[in-house]
Order: structure tokens, then sequence, then C-alpha cells
């Protein structure tokens, strides 16, 4: 019964020619994540509770297959998106309406606004600017700094419908990781962007990426974001990179260079309320208790 239900599956996803359309990126992923934890991880299940595996095997094969192939359509569409913006320059609304083409882009989806986490739109930004695996850790942390997590790729597209960003403004990222946030705000809003990160090898990952999507606006520079250079800053992003000591430190430094120009802060995450308790900063608006959630402060 079990074995006939998987066959059925399989055959299914085999002739659902929708699959294989370029465009439906949002459906491929989805059958994708079907193969792997509902029809392979049975099959795997299976496998050791049968003295007779021929059959399971044949079909495990079979769903392994159907994977490869809409992975290959995907990592296709990967590399001509790259060629596209490397070679014609696809940034602010184009580049919004590229990725629209493929995800659902609505941005006033209150659920999304309201919870934290990863969907549709990671895995297709993931794909994008991935080059290689993740780099692996070469420099072991202090106890105040935090581990890298990536910012939601939603956030980014919220903060840049958000936040007004000028042509004029030099945005940092403060722990810019493999340096997705900098390039989406550099691709969403042509802005220049300096992404600060400790970890040297995920500093090489992030201008390896910058490099082959053609974005000269975009660096990165390897240091403790206590010793950065903020001169020419005028928009700083944190996603919580570190918090005690050190956070009083960054936020002492960016407050310096408030007395020379004014400058925004935005946060996202626990460093919120931390960042809040600052008296020379105001949020733009009303306090929400979500630490989930953009929150914008302005030098006073």
């Amino acid at each position: 019964m079990v074995i006939s239900a998987i066959q059925s599956h399989i055959r299914s996803i085999e002739k659902n020619e929708v699959l294989y359309e370029e465009k439906n990126f949002d459906k491929r992923i989805e059958a994708i994540d079907f193969i792997e934890f509902h029809i392979i991880d049975q099959l795997e299940d299976l496998l050791q509770k049968t003295t007779a595996p021929d059959e399971l095997h044949l079909l495990k094969d079979r769903a392994e297959k159907i994977k490869t192939k809409l992975e290959e359509i995907d990592s296709k569409l990967f590399q001509k998106l790259r060629a596209d913006i490397r070679s014609v320059g696809c940034a602010g609304n184009e580049f919004k309406a590229m990725i629209n083409k493929y995800i659902d882009l609505d941005l006033s989806d209150s659920q999304h606004q309201q919870e934290a986490g990863y969907d549709n739109l990671d895995i297709f930004i993931n794909g994008l600017f991935s080059l290689q695996a993740m780099p692996e850790q070469t420099k072991e942390l202090e106890l105040e700094m935090v581990y890298y997590q990536k910012t939601p790729a939603r956030v980014v597209f919220e903060m840049a419908e958000q936040v007004s960003l000028m042509q004029e403004d030099i945005f940092f990222d403060l722990g810019s990781g493999l340096g997705q946030v900098a390039i989406l705000v550099n691709l969403l809003t042509g802005v220049t962007v300096n992404g600060v990160e400790f970890e040297p090898a995920f500093c090489d990952y992030a201008r390896d990426c910058a490099t082959e999507l053609n974005l000269p606006e975009v660096k990165f520079i390897n240091t403790d974001a206590r010793q950065a250079d903020y001169s020419e800053g005028t928009i700083f992003f944190m996603f919580t990179p570190f918090r005690g000591e050190i956070m009083q430190e960054v936020l002492a430094a960016l407050r310096k260079e408030s007395l020379l120009r004014k400058i925004k802060i935005i946060t996202y995450g626990p460093c919120t309320a931390e960042v809040g308790l600052q008296g020379w900063l105001s949020p733009v608006s009303m306090k929400d208790d979500n630490m989930y959630k953009l929150t914008v402060f302005t030098s006073c």
C-alpha cells in the first residue's frame, strides 16, 4: 500500500509539466522538498526494514533523478540571472521585477511582518547569490559576538521599501556575513554599501559574490566593528551581530559620527531593545514589542 502510494507520487511529479517550466520556481521548490522529505526519506526508512530491497532501490533512484532534474532547472536559471545582473546592470525596479517573475513579493503580507524566519524568497536569493558552499569559520568569536545568521531576505526588501535611501547615502551593514544584505541593498536601491565582517572567510566569500555580479559599489571590510572607519556612513544596519560591551562600544563610535552629520540606524532582532535605550537616538515610528520587525532610529 505504501509502495503503491510512493509510485503514484513519483508518476505525478514526472508528468507534471508545470514543474519543468523555468518560471514556476515556487512549485518546483515544493516538489523538491516533497521528494526529499516525503519520498526519499520514506524509502530509506523502508529499506532498513526489508530483506527484499530491489524495488525500493529502483524507486529511490527514480526519485533522486527527478529531484536532480528539477534542481538543474534552477541552477541554469540562476546562472542566467547572474549573467543578466553582471552584464546589463539589473537594479532597482528592474531587479524587483526580475525577482517577482519567480517569487511573490507581497511585502504587505501581515503574517510575514509579524514572524521571524525564512521562506521561498530566501531559497531563491541563496541560489542567486551562492557560488559555493558556505565557508568554515576560521576565527573564534568573542563571548559577546553572535554566531552568523542570515537576515531574512524579505526583511531587506521591506527595508528598501520603507527607508528613504538617497544616492548620496553610504550604507553600512555591521556583521555582514556572506554579504547578502549588502548586495541586496545595492541591487534594490543603487546606494554605495560597505559590509563590516569579523570573519575573513565570510568576507572573502562576500567579495567573490559581489565581483561575480559586477557590483563595484559594494565593498567588504574585514575588521572588528569596534575598529571600523565609519566616517562616510549615513545609514547603519544591524541584525544583532553582537551584544553587551561590544554593542556599547560600537554605538559609542556611531554616536561620535552623529555629532558630525545626521545618521540612521536600522535594527532587526534582539539588538533593537538595546539600541532603543540610547538617548541620542529617536525611533522613527511608534515603539513595537515585536523584536523581529524593522526599526529605524535617527540621531537627535
